[in-house]
């Protein structure tokens, strides 16, 4: 079985606007070696931070939105679990994982959702542990 992913939103900008390793790990999604998921929620965090942080125009963003649908299943959250962190915006990215029926969550959350290590049997690990695991 191969593993199925939730990468956190830090993890798409990083990999999609710099690259190096939460791109690698976005790439195992591209290349089919494991299964990527993504709600709608993730897909709006995303945009919203490339328009606001780093004033990207709306052409490129939707080429990386749609490059990113290409290869992630997409998963509708009811937005009903909540108080899982102390960051209510990390509470989508749990759901999703949830539904998705994730193995893992990838992120580069420390102050939240790494420390939980674990949700539901679901591995919350960096985009360094993960890529060591299953490159």
């Amino acid at each position: 079985m191969r593993p199925i992913v939730v990468y956190d939103t830090n993890i798409l900008i990083s990999g999609m606007v710099w690259g190096g390793t939460p791109y690698d790990c976005i790439k195992l999604a591209m290349t089919d070696r494991i299964e990527g998921v993504i709600c709608a929620e993730i897909i709006d965090e995303f945009t919203e931070k490339l328009t606001t942080k780093f004033e990207y125009p709306q052409f490129r963003i939707s080429r990386i939105v749609t490059r990113l649908l290409g290869c992630l299943r997409t998963v509708k959250i009811t937005n009903k679990l909540e108080e899982v962190t102390k960051d209510p915006d990390d509470d989508k990215i749990i759901e999703c994982a949830v539904v998705g029926g994730a193995t893992h969550i990838v992120t580069g959350d420390k102050r939240h959702l790494l420390p939980l290590q674990h949700y539901q049997g679901i591995r919350i690990i960096t985009a360094i542990d993960f890529l060591r695991q299953f490159q």
